[in-house]
């Protein structure tokens, strides 16, 4: 039992460990567009990701053993060809996003917000963490990539009966959140391509769980919204 114990622990401090070193290399970026170190808006925004990071893996973890590691391996042989298109465009506006909010508030003051952003910019990215991670807590299958997994079936609990995709907002509501804590207006720009990205996403990603996924139909009938209730 002891021995059990002792690996479980070492299992989870590595996942909370792999969690802070991920949150923390992204929030560099920012001081790398900076150019230097004491910011102290860049460093608000990199210990509250670091801690809803954390936080957050650990809840995931405990509620879904197994599901950071399936997030983790990110795109598979039978991710879905529009998802793969998707992280083309992603993840280089991804890491444009904080370089460029770090050049804006810092380097260049080419569009710097004032000081009380920060607050609801901490607020509303505390928000989106809470919110990603109740979607992890109640959906198994919640991994990066669209694909249709093994045992999959349709989750209607939770967030998912508010929107059919709860993970997404939850990663769209961080992102003005992000440009808040930072101070940067320039930050708006990539983050208005990020968000039409992933309302394409969502587009086509509904239309094969429709097609692909039993029950789905069903539970889109009960559940209307795609991302935003009342409205698409």
């Amino acid at each position: 039992m002891k021995t059990g114990a002792s690996s479980g622990f070492v299992r989870t401090f590595v996942r909370l460990t792999r969690a802070a070193a991920g949150s923390a290399v992204y929030a560099a970026v920012a001081f790398l567009g900076a150019g230097r170190i004491d910011w102290i808006r860049g460093w608000v925004y990199a210990a509250v990701f670091v801690a809803v990071s954390v936080v957050g893996s650990l809840i995931v973890h405990r509620a879904n053993p197994g599901l950071l590691e399936k997030r983790a391996k990110g795109i598979r042989k039978d991710t879905k060809a529009f998802d793969k298109a998707f992280y083309l465009m992603f993840l280089p506006l991804v890491l444009i996003y904080p370089l460029l909010a770090g050049m804006d508030a810092v380097r260049f003051g080419w569009a710097p917000l004032p000081w009380w952003t920060v607050m609801p910019g901490a607020l509303l990215f505390l928000m989106s963490s809470a919110f990603g991670t109740w979607t992890m807590v109640v959906n198994a299958h919640a991994e990066t990539t669209v694909r249709i997994q093994d045992n999959h079936a349709v989750v209607t609990g939770g967030p998912y009966r508010i929107v059919r995709h709860p993970m997404y907002v939850g990663t769209v509501m961080g992102l003005p959140g992000t440009a808040l804590m930072l101070g940067s207006g320039w930050a708006m720009v990539p983050m208005a391509f990020i968000m039409m990205l992933f309302v394409w996403r969502t587009a086509l990603e509904d239309r094969a769980l429709r097609r692909e996924l039993a029950g789905y139909e069903d539970y889109a009938r009960i559940t209307r919204y795609r991302l935003v209730p009342g409205i698409w």
